[in-house]
């Protein structure tokens, strides 16, 4: 809350500057991190109170971040239950990038075109994806889809949209608060993105009949990130991922404790435990998206080559 005020007074105090647009970028890591506590309040990781936890996740996502809180609990709850399965897992669902053969394949025109390419153009896609969340967001509110609490969600967005435009537009001429807005909005992009994308992208994706017991649907679907304490803030503690998938209401700060117990009871029933560094995570997430990405090629089959290989 204090670094939120910093900005709100720093906008203020900067007035009518380009300088301006370096607070959106702080900005927008601020709210990333409003997000993560978002996020450990809807896995009951704050309080004993299922009702604290709730409305603290709902201040944190619906006010502070403007994204509905019900649209992504719903979201985020089949994720946790079949990460990485086809047709369960939404996060494996885009209409842009392709996880799957079958999807690489189904793109045509100019998606097609991107998709053989999307390793590459997987960050600059990140700037666009803060404004996608707030879209998604907004259309499901929007819709008949249920989302529990919609009402509240809608109350808490719309107070918080107009508080960020009332500032901007007290402060800043209108050219510079559409700038301020989409550094604010590209930066979100790349931080959230680059904080989920390491987590499951480039692990294994399993059909929706694959039978596997709990353990080995969260294990070997995850990817932990190594790091210090930077990476723990960056990543909001997502780089525990595979404890966070075994134990997702334990608190943030205690999955390092953990970590250790989980390593070597994965060892002892030898199932693989992954774990890589931030740079070995980026590459593993590029190169998965381009193997993937050749599948659009549109190419003649030859019957008799099929036969020969």
């Amino acid at each position: 809350m204090a670094a939120l005020a910093a900005v709100g007074a720093g906008v203020l105090v900067l007035g009518d500057t380009w300088l301006v647009l370096l607070l959106a970028a702080a900005l927008a890591l601020v709210v990333t991190q409003c997000a993560f506590l978002g996020h450990d309040g809807a896995h009951r990781q704050m309080f004993g109170s299922a009702r604290a936890n709730e409305a603290a996740g709902r201040v944190f996502a619906s006010l502070l971040c403007g994204l509905s809180y019900g649209w992504w609990m719903g979201k985020h709850t089949r994720h946790h239950q079949a990460p990485n399965t086809e047709g369960v897992d939404g996060d494996i669902r885009s209409k842009v990038l392709s996880y799957t053969e079958e999807m690489a394949r189904s793109r045509r025109g100019a998606i097609a075109w991107l998709t053989r390419r999307q390793g590459w153009f997987f960050f600059p896609l990140l700037l666009l994806q803060g404004a996608n969340l707030h879209v998604d967001s907004t259309t499901r509110l929007l819709s008949r889809a249920p989302v529990k609490r919609r009402w509240v969600d809608v109350a808490l967005i719309a107070t918080h949209w107009g508080a960020y435009l009332a500032l901007l537009l007290v402060a800043l001429p209108p050219g510079k608060a559409a700038a301020f807005l989409g550094v604010h909005l590209a930066v979100l992009g790349v931080a959230m993105g680059a904080a989920f994308a390491p987590n499951h992208v480039g692990m294994p994706i399993v059909p929706r009949t694959a039978k596997l017991d709990f353990l080995r649907r969260q294990v070997l679907m995850s990817r932990n990130v190594r790091g210090g304490a930077l990476v723990h803030l960056a990543m909001g503690g997502l780089n525990f991922q595979v404890e966070h998938h075994l134990f997702p209401s334990m608190p943030r700060p205690n999955l390092r404790r953990a970590q250790p117990l989980v390593r070597a009871y994965c060892e002892a029933q030898q199932i693989p435990y992954t774990e890589t560094s931030v740079v070995g995570a980026y590459r593993a997430v590029v190169s998965h998206l381009n193997r993937v990405g050749l599948f659009a090629r549109s190419t003649f089959s030859c019957p008799l080559a099929s036969q020969l290989r």
